[in-house]
């Protein structure tokens, strides 16, 4: 891998990690904060979004919905476990997007590709990339010991 591809590869990680970790932290400090209204306004699947939103179910979700967030963009930033972080980040994209497409516009100024798609083949190419934790990452080097791939130095 080139040392331009290794230095994208990073910057894609962590321009993504700081963003999921900022919206995460967000919710998680404003008490105030419930996905119940985004899921309840939902256009594709409104059943199963609704679902979601109801009483009995939207404290978990929104528990979830906030430390997933959270995790996954530290998970980013540190370069720890990038592929289960992609690959969570992707699934949580996709909820994100399909209570707003009213197919085939999604919101009021994207047509079938929104930034949530954008995001998802951002975290593809993480994904893929199966070194993409290695370079540039923040994990102290006695945590780097025990991780279950090779570092690069």
């Amino acid at each position: 891998m080139t040392k331009n591809l290794q230095r994208a590869l990073a910057f894609l990680r962590i321009a993504l990690g700081v963003f999921f970790l900022y919206a995460g932290l967000s919710k998680v400090l404003d008490p105030q904060w419930t996905a119940a209204g985004y899921l309840g306004a939902a256009k594709t699947f409104p059943d199963i979004f609704s679902w979601f939103a109801s009483a009995g179910n939207i404290g978990w979700v929104d528990f979830l919905n906030e430390w997933g967030l959270t995790a996954i963009g530290a998970a980013l930033i540190l370069g720890v476990y990038v592929r289960w972080a992609s690959l969570a980040g992707s699934a949580l994209m996709v909820l994100y997007y399909f209570p707003i497409l009213d197919f085939p516009y999604v919101g009021e100024h994207a047509f079938i590709i929104d930034d949530h798609i954008i995001y998802i083949a951002g975290f593809c190419v993480l994904w893929c990339a199966k070194t993409a934790g290695e370079y540039w990452n923040l994990t102290p080097k006695f945590i780097r010991k025990r991780l279950p791939f090779k570092q690069a130095v």
